[in-house]
């Protein structure tokens, strides 16, 4: 472009101000869409699956109860995250997500990793009690989980929802998916999905959720408990 359109371009604000959108969305498209229809883009890890029913209900309670506010689900690729909560999070790890919790706030510690770091049994304790594990815990009391059947009415719905958005649910999945509810409670449903929670990356061990309500009625916190300091737990 010559100076003298450019002169030209700079008497006309309103022709400057539609090529400049012009370049900007130009711009825009290759740098932010382009990258999403471009192959490889997107690390794809195979041991990955969609959430169980009990799994997804344990998801939407930790919504409702706002646990986002308080703790992120993504460990960043800094040197002290790393060492503190283990290996940096993955954009594949997240592909059946809807909507990611990866938060940005930590008055408590990140889950990313947590699942199968600690039994159900100090999960449970830690939600009844938070201060019977760490004193200076300032995480509010779920102990009424323990006692709320899940309602599996609408799971059903809420996995074909999924499925429209590309969650790999079968038929008979979502068929089975009440049944699998049954007798559960809301304590049951959110400590399966803290429990799963990186365990799709690193394989680690997962203890299935039992009798939350018989663990839950103990007033002494978990063997394991005595050697979390407060930073991990609160």
């Amino acid at each position: 472009m010559s100076d003298q359109q450019v002169n030209t371009l700079e008497r006309k604000p309103v022709i400057l101000i539609i090529v400049t959108l012009v370049v900007i969305l130009i711009g825009s498209v290759v740098t932010a869409l382009l990258p999403f229809f471009m192959e490889g883009m997107e690390v794809k890890i195979d041991t990955v699956r969609p959430y169980t029913a009990l799994e997804l209900e344990g998801r939407d309670l930790y919504m409702r109860e706002g646990c986002n506010n308080c703790h992120t689900q993504t460990v960043r690729p800094l040197r002290d995250e790393v060492l503190r909560y283990g290996e940096f999070s993955k954009s594949g790890e997240f592909a059946y997500d809807h909507p990611f919790l990866w938060g940005s706030k930590r008055t408590g510690p990140d889950l990313a990793r947590i699942g199968g770091k600690y039994p159900d049994s100090w999960h449970v304790q830690h939600m009844v009690d938070p201060r019977s594990i760490v004193p200076q815990s300032n995480m509010p009391s779920y102990a009424f989980m323990a006692d709320r059947p899940l309602d599996g009415s609408t799971i059903q719905s809420k996995m074909e929802a999924l499925r429209t958005v590309g969650v790999p649910y079968t038929d008979e999945e979502i068929a089975a998916a009440p049944a699998t509810l049954t007798g559960k409670t809301e304590m049951d449903a959110i400590i399966a999905y803290l429990q799963v929670l990186g365990t799709m990356i690193n394989k680690a061990p997962v203890e299935t959720v039992t009798d939350s309500t018989a663990v839950a009625d103990s007033t002494a916190a978990p063997a394991d408990s005595a050697a979390v300091t407060p930073a991990e737990a609160r």
